[in-house]
């Protein structure tokens, strides 16, 4: 494998900003030293003016194969996310056929190994009535992210409604659970209610559907299980004000039973965006008001908020179009997230320091990720390269997403991904693919 040494590159990393030198070497960081002199064989990288990050790891991803692949696969999905500087993700099990036996979760991992340019893992999936298999998780603990409940609907027989099913599944977990909260017969309560005064709906009826309740009591049902039986619960999405008291920032990240996700689009969109982007930004969770926009970047900054994802959901275009009841929820944001969270900072809005730990780091000690999310010897060198002073804008011509299109199109990013490692191997390079290598399946260390 081809060596590399970065030279004077502004590397982010663990709180600090240092400038130095990094050898890349056999998949691994060999040496991090302020100057490395001239190595046989390896290419220098000049990094002067340029920032070094940790590869991100996108702890919640749909990439829709097996089954769905019309919108996206492993393959398209996994090289945009490369090219957004997401060296690993973690996929989730809602395909076709869900991912509810151990057997149908290891062709995933297959297909993967076959064809992911990124680093990968992915969760089982759960329902009502599949508790046998789903606690088999607990043998493959340092070869599975987690387990995976939906306690609202999802695609598939994948809706986890019935308490007894859930109170198993909490007490007998030895993995990190990892849920969608929000109230299944609250949603089509509300539904219902909205359409006797209102025969068509829009897209801004959808946080009324959806509402800050629906989230709150089914993040509070999962906190009141994960707390009974000490389980390591991960609730992800957070999307309002109101969920933000179920949370503590008095622990230190490692010592945390119970932690949670913010993603880019909740910290990024309102409900007044329903104006323009309409059904694009159809997801669940709902996008809502402006206040829970404001209070989940305090919270993601007090370390309330634990980690930064983007449920990266993509749709053809045509399943994205009304009426209410046929739009699909979800959207694509892979490629864009970590500069997304570049523009913020360029805003004044969130530290480089920051980013890093929400996107890397913190993922890392959350699921106990192998030598991964740091930049630091001996690791695999999954990392990025920022260069802060290049502007991009999103367009259909540089859009890699297999649905081909986004709700950030026409945006302009202050900052450009220049270099994505994967395991030492450079996937990425000023906008052109290497392909040679694929990503690895993560390792744990529980």
């Amino acid at each position: 494998m081809q060596k590399y040494l970065l030279k004077n590159i502004q590397i982010v990393n663990e709180g600090q900003i240092s400038v130095g030198d990094v050898l890349l070497s056999a998949g691994r960081i060999e040496k991090i030293a302020p100057k490395i002199d001239n190595i046989q064989g390896a290419r220098e990288i000049n990094g002067e003016n340029k920032y070094l990050l940790p590869g991100a790891i996108d702890d919640q991803v749909h990439f829709r194969e097996p089954g769905l692949t019309h919108k996206g696969s492993i393959y398209t999905e996994a090289k945009a996310g490369v090219a957004g500087g997401v060296t690993s993700f973690m996929e989730m099990p809602n395909t076709n056929p869900p991912a509810l036996t151990q057997a149908l979760l290891e062709e995933k991992y297959t297909i993967a190994a076959n064809t992911s340019l990124a680093n990968y893992s992915f969760f089982m999936g759960t329902s009502n009535d599949n508790m046998e298999e789903a606690l088999k998780t607990n043998d493959k603990k340092k070869d599975i992210c987690g387990i995976k409940i939906f306690m609202g609907s999802s695609t598939g027989n994948m809706l986890v409604d019935n308490h007894l099913s859930l109170d198993r599944l909490f007490r007998e977990s030895e993995v990190l659970i990892a849920t969608h909260c929000e109230v299944e017969k609250m949603i089509h309560d509300n539904y219902s209610r909205l359409k006797k005064v209102k025969e068509i709906l829009e897209p801004s009826d959808h946080p009324i559907i959806r509402n800050a309740e629906v989230c709150f009591e089914s993040s509070l049902t999962a906190i009141q299980f994960a707390k009974k039986y000490n389980s390591r619960l991960h609730i992800l999405h957070i999307s309002t004000a109101r969920e933000l008291q179920l949370f503590s920032n008095m622990l230190p990240l490692e010592k945390k039973r119970i932690t949670a996700e913010v993603c880019v689009h909740h910290l990024h969109f309102t409900a007044d965006d329903y104006k323009t982007l309409g059904y694009q930004i159809k997801c669940n969770p709902a996008i809502k008001a402006r206040e829970n926009r404001d209070a989940l970047w305090e919270a993601l900054l007090d370390n309330r908020l634990d980690i930064i994802a983007t449920d990266h959901a993509p749709h053809a275009w045509e399943e994205k179009t009304g009426p209410y009841e046929k739009a699909h929820s979800g959207l694509p944001l892979v490629q864009h997230s970590l500069p997304l969270m570049l523009y913020y900072y360029k805003q004044g809005k969130i530290s480089l320091e920051k980013i890093v730990e929400k996107m890397s780091h913190a993922v890392a000690t959350c699921f106990q990720v192998s030598n991964r999310g740091y930049i630091r010897e001996g690791y695999y060198a999954d990392l990025v390269i920022v260069d802060m002073e290049k502007p991009n804008t999103v367009s259909k011509e540089n859009i890699l997403y297999k649905c081909g299109w986004s709700p950030l199109e026409g945006f302009t990013f202050p900052a450009t991904i220049t270099h994505t490692f994967v395991n030492g191997h450079l996937a990425f390079e000023n906008g052109r693919f290497d392909e040679s290598e694929k990503g690895m399946r993560m390792q744990f260390s529980r």
